[in-house]
């Protein structure tokens, strides 16, 4: 099963588009809420290579980046490949 994990804040539209993408894509994703000052925020920029934005998207442990990223990987037709693990 394919595992997302999107680390969010709270006030963030970019977070509330990303997780409707999957949302729409039935997609179950764990959120990881982020705000600044959090470990839960230093362990998204460790893993996201030093990457302060929100939200930070990883698919299976791949780090896909944010929001920009994440609609790129959409309108190529390439996500639906990385959501089946393919």
């Amino acid at each position: 099963m394919t595992e997302v994990e999107i680390y969010t804040q709270f006030w963030c539209p970019y977070c509330a588009r990303a997780k409707q993408v999957f949302e729409r894509k039935g997609v179950r994703y764990r959120e990881i809420e982020a705000p600044h000052g959090s470990a839960e925020r230093d362990e998204a920029m460790r893993r996201s290579g030093g990457r302060n934005t929100m939200p930070q998207i990883f698919i299976n442990g791949r780090h896909i980046g944010g929001c920009d990223e994440l609609m790129a990987l959409d309108a190529a037709g390439r996500l639906d490949a990385l959501l089946r693990g393919t």
